[in-house]
């Protein structure tokens, strides 16, 4: 990997504000990303992986600025997406772009394949209709429809040629980057198989650069070249996809990772059953978010917040263990 990433995030933070209730009580803070900085690097795979609810798809909807983060920054190819708007943003999205989860919803129901695919050459007035036609059938047979597909409304496919569709759409506009937002989660398990094996090719094919968000062990495994682990809106760990599976360090990461079943039935594996409550994101936010289930916890982990280290073989841990 080079030395300069293609994309910085720096101290990230994302909050939501609560509506009042009827009794008047004082508006509630969600903290749903808190203090977040990652370097993603070109033609890597760095995949996000944790628990629903803990600020993984926030974090990816940031990054493609679906929402304006509260503070911190985003530097793609060294311009702030968190400070663009109006043209300058518009132009900045050409170069990164996003697969969603659901690939029905993601898609119009009132427009083709074709025309799903074309429309962000129309937004972006790229090339001539003659032009875009002919890139949208080649976008199309890239990943694995028919040149016929191009006249048929979303409801006629099924779920895994609708994602197919929405990769077409994510490469129409040549990105350097795409965020991949549980992209097979929504799909069969022979189906997943596929559209994984296909955006392996296109990222090879493309150069791409892909941040990969899923709850799945397995699938994160497969497609990532280095993994972050979060937890209730923090990074906790982060290393190359082999060493974090093989060294876990931080508690909540083994406690993860010892969920995932033996690849042998005559395997023994030890589960490490996690016992407290999660704590709320909403409000102010004191110590180690993973504090009250921790099995190793401490004083000062109730109060102080710990940062990430960084360890041997660049392997970074949030936690007062080390």
């Amino acid at each position: 990997m080079p030395n300069e990433p293609i994309m910085s995030v720096i101290n990230l933070n994302k909050q939501f504000k609560l509506r009042k209730s009827k009794f008047g009580e004082h508006q509630k803070i969600l903290h749903a990303v808190s203090d977040v900085s990652i370097d993603v690097y070109k033609g890597e795979t760095l995949g996000i992986i944790g628990e629903s609810g803990c600020g993984k798809s926030t974090l990816g909807r940031c990054l493609v600025r679906l929402h304006t983060a509260t503070s911190g920054k985003i530097l793609l190819n060294g311009l702030d997406i968190n400070e663009k708007k109006g043209e300058a943003l518009k132009a900045l999205r050409k170069e990164i772009q996003m697969i969603f989860q659901d690939p029905y919803s993601s898609l119009n129901p009132r427009k083709t394949a074709g025309q799903i695919i074309e429309e962000p050459m129309v937004v972006h007035k790229l090339l001539d209709k003659i032009q875009r036609r002919e890139k949208v059938i080649s976008l199309m047979k890239e990943v694995g429809l028919n040149e016929q597909h191009i006249h048929r409304f979303p409801h006629e496919f099924s779920g895994g040629q609708r994602q197919r569709i929405n990769i077409a759409r994510a490469l129409a506009l040549n990105p350097d980057i795409i965020v991949c937002d549980e992209p097979v989660s929504a799909l069969d398990v022979s189906v997943q198989a596929q559209v994984l094996n296909l955006l392996n090719d296109l990222q090879k094919q493309h150069n791409l650069t892909m941040v990969f968000i899923s709850h799945d062990l397995s699938v994160i495994k497969h497609v990532s070249d280095r993994i972050v682990i979060m937890y209730l809106g923090r990074i906790v760990e982060l290393c190359n996809a082999q060493e974090i599976y093989t060294n876990p360090k931080h508690p909540y990461t083994q406690a993860l990772l010892s969920a995932i079943p033996p690849e042998s039935p005559f395997e023994e594996t030890q589960k490490i059953q996690l016992k407290g409550e999660i704590p709320s994101p909403i409000g102010e936010q004191k110590g180690c978010p993973f504090a009250s289930r921790c099995m190793h916890v401490m004083d000062r982990c109730r109060v102080e917040t710990p940062k990430l280290k960084t360890l041997e073989k660049g392997h970074q841990v949030a936690c007062y263990l080390y």
